[in-house]
């Protein structure tokens, strides 16, 4: 620190801190001496500042620094004032934030309360701070904490797969927001107010979308009758909303327009405010939301250091010991089926649980997971927790999932993700005289209630409604109705809505052979059919392939033939789906020879996202592009595959021009500095300062790029005597680089617009610093 931040602290303080930077100062000395040592090094602390005041420099230096905290401060308290409710409306929010943190500051975590753990979970405890990924044709790749997205990006649109965390980040900023007990990186939140609007509850029973003053009662709060006349146009106006839209997936898609003219008369009457919109990929087209000013970014899939952190966090939430996590990790990294199945948080909790419940054993393929999943769920709880007693309800397995698929096919049939609970007791009274040994057991009430309590699967997310706990299971089970009814005219009839994507592929894992190529042989006929969007229906033949266990060889290598004239990839979209294909996709990849720079990058992207070691060999074919977004997206994705096997085949031969190599743990530094390490290196996850200088070659790095909180000071850059850009693209509200004055090489510094900069007065004037939206470019086109 400098002189005049040492002097605002005051000699004791002062003295507090430099103690506690080095502790090994007093090991071995009694307690007498330690205590002496203290009072010496506060006698000490005050010489230095009576020193230092009496500096002539130091009060010209002083006016300066008091100017800009002034200034400061005032920016502070204008932005507080914007975000102070008025007194009349104070008390009610007061009331609203403290219903949202106990609405959703909870989180089920699927498979917990088979250990005797609750089945709900707090969310602090549960939360895993994932990943979003931008790029485009004219963007370079880049991760950003999911979380952090609504700072600085005022209207955002999330894509994200079933499973992988959507709603639950929607929980975690609502809450966040509610609670305003906020850290450093989510400050940005303060004074805001959270609306959480899952448009599936929004258009339940085909309600129309709501006005403003009618968000609150729209989704049940029971505070809705109470909120002051006007406040919710008030918080509106003032630009202190968090509108979090959750599920535009979940309307059908024929209203998909109306939802987004519903969006765009929201923003235009209340354009100020900070909007989240979620869905999964197929939902929406690309650039959806983009003439509307949203940023448009993909949740990413797990890397294994989430992985390995959920699996950890899970068994703990089960009281379960670390023996059966570590021996889960092991698994998930040596099976590559395994590991290709654990992408997003509901799989990994699925295969936790099941690896719980089976000691050890783990199916390979995804229908066997839902398979021994709705075992689990359905009939080995309750016997093993000891549930059943003479004359309680008891229905056996094979009864169960008949009664909740005809719920689930009912659901998808009607475009819904919920259903009243009239309608599904209505439903059930007409299934069960089809099933006299359930039937005798009690009345449809009771089954109901029987179901809903017991099955693990079905949920009243309000009053009067009905839902499966995650819309996964919803599918698995209306595909198995589906084939059971034989309604295979009718699955290829809906399979260009992407509501039925899942439920067209579950189908053709639990249909017989015969009834595998009658499906998929349709799909076929009506993509070459279609004139509107035959690719969709091609590739969503081809990813129902790694489902078929037995197939016709004809049907099989006709579905390829029409996958491979997809390819290479030309958007984004047609990227996102050809993964989805799976690694069969990988034998189809070509290679960079005669493709454009677009479709080499798309390739790389498809490739990418399938994320197995299977697909290293194909990746290591782009490893010679000058392309700067083929060479990013390649070394983004580094932390998904093996460390050392992905350094030696693609990271050690990229060109390094332009490139900020990531690095998120230290065995990457290692594999760095192996090969000679690199001038451009980008922190992007928690490294020490300690790792860093020992693992990084010092003559060799330039230019340093940190994307994380380290938690540190900067002096500890002196040690690499040609470093002379830094850039610090931290999520704090504050960034103090003062400690950079003695990093004597840097000659440029960037930060971001947004934070506080503190000490950049004391740099040396050779030291340039430039604030900017970093990367801002990189920003326009989403994929």
């Amino acid at each position: 620190m400098d002189d005049v931040q040492a002097v605002r602290l005051g000699h004791l303080a002062l003295s507090q801190h430099l103690r506690s930077q080095n502790r090994a100062a007093t090991l071995g000395l009694s307690g007498d001496a330690v205590a002496l040592h203290a009072s010496v090094v506060d006698t000490a602390c005050l010489h230095i500042l009576h020193f230092f005041t009496q500096r002539s420099s130091f009060v010209p230096r002083t006016l300066l620094e008091q100017s800009r905290r002034i200034e400061e401060l005032s920016n502070r308290i204008d932005t507080l004032i914007a975000r102070t409710p008025s007194p009349a409306d104070a008390p009610f929010e007061e009331r609203y934030a403290h219903y949202i943190a106990t609405k959703h500051g909870r989180l089920t975590i699927f498979g917990v309360d088979l250990s005797g753990s609750p089945e709900e979970w707090p969310l602090d405890a549960a939360y895993l701070s994932l990943d979003a990924t931008s790029g485009g044709t004219d963007a370079v790749p880049v991760l950003l904490p999911a979380d952090h997205l609504p700072a600085g990006r005022d209207r955002v649109l999330l894509r994200g797969v079933a499973g992988s965390g959507k709603t639950t980040l929607v929980q975690w900023l609502a809450v966040s927001t509610a609670r305003r007990q906020l850290d450093e990186r989510l400050l940005y939140l303060y004074g805001l107010v959270p609306f959480v609007l899952p448009l599936r509850t929004l258009t339940r029973g085909g309600a129309a979308l709501p006005t403003p003053d009618g968000f609150l009662s729209a989704v049940g709060c029971p505070l809705a009758d109470v909120q002051p006349t006007g406040w919710l146009d008030r918080v509106l106006r003032s630009g202190r909303g968090l509108i979090l839209i959750d599920g535009i997936d979940e309307v059908p898609e024929s209203e998909r327009q109306e939802a987004r003219r519903w969006l765009q008369d929201l923003i235009g009457s209340y354009p100020d405010n900070r909007w989240l919109v979620t869905s999964r990929p197929s939902a929406v087209r690309e650039d959806w939301l983009v003439g509307d000013g949203f940023t448009e970014l993909d949740l990413a899939p797990m890397s294994r250091d989430n992985v390995i952190e959920f699996v950890r966090r899970w068994h703990r939430a089960a009281g379960i010991g670390d023996q059966y996590a570590t021996e889960l990790v092991q698994a998930v990294r040596a099976k590559q089926d395994l590991g290709r199945l654990a992408t997003n948080p509901l799989m990994c909790a699925l295969i936790c649980a099941l690896h719980q419940d089976r000691r050890g054993y783990l199916p390979d393929s995804r229908k066997e997971v839902y398979d021994a999943a709705l075992s689990m769920l359905l009939s080995r709880r309750d016997r093993e927790r000891g549930i059943h007693k003479p004359g309680t309800i008891r229905i056996g397995q094979a009864h169960q999932v008949q009664l909740l698929q005809k719920l689930a096919y009912w659901m998808i049939r009607n475009g819904r993700s919920e259903m009243d609970r009239s309608d599904a007791v209505d439903l059930l009274g007409k299934t069960l005289p089809s099933m006299p040994q359930v039937a005798e057991q009690g009345t449809v009430e009771e089954i109901y209630r029987h179901l809903l309590v017991r099955s693990g699967l079905l949920r009243e997310p309000g009053v009067g409604s009905v839902d499966f706990i995650h819309r996964t299971f919803q599918d698995y089970l209306g595909a198995k109705a589906a084939v059971e009814d034989l309604d295979f005219d009718f699955l290829i009839a809906h399979a260009h809505l992407d509501q039925w994507e899942d439920v067209i592929r579950m189908s053709v894992a639990h249909a017989r052979p015969m009834e595998r190529t009658r499906l998929l042989a349709g799909l076929i006929e009506r993509g070459d059919a279609s004139r509107s969007d035959p690719h969709r229906l091609h590739l969503l033949a081809a990813a129902c392939l790694e489902h078929a266990t037995e197939l016709a060889p004809e049907v099989r290598a006709e579905v390829q033939r029409r996958a491979a004239d997809l390819i290479p990839p030309r958007s984004a979209d047609q990227a996102r789906a050809l993964a989805d294909v799976g690694p069969v996709v990988l034998e189809l990849l070509p290679g960079p020879d005669e493709l454009s720079d677009d479709e080499a990058y798309y390739t790389v992207l498809s490739a990418t996202r399938i994320g197995t070691d299977a697909a290293i060999p194909i990746l290591a074919r782009y490893r010679g592009l000058q392309d700067l977004r083929v060479r990013s997206e390649l070394a983004r994705v580094w932390s998904r595959f093996d460390t050392e096997r992905f350094a030696e085949d693609v990271i050690a031969h990229l060109g390094g021009e332009d490139l900020h190599f990531p690095v998120s743990n230290p065995g990457e530094l290692r594999a760095l500095r192996s090969f000679g390490g690199r001038d451009r290196i980008k922190v992007s996850g928690p490294i020490t300062p300690e790792d860093f200088t020992r693992e990084c070659v010092p003559a060799r790095l330039t230019h340093l790029w940190v994307e994380v909180d380290l938690g540190c000071t900067w002096e500890w850059l002196g040690f690499f005597p040609n470093l002379h850009t830094l850039t610090l693209e931290i999520p704090l509200p504050e960034i103090d680089v003062s400690t950079l004055r003695n990093v004597r090489s840097l000659r440029l510094l960037r930060l971001p617009e947004e934070p506080l900069v503190i000490g950049a007065e004391t740099l040396p004037a050779t030291t340039r610093v430039v604030k900017e939206r970093i990367g801002a470019a990189r920003y326009s086109a989403s994929g």
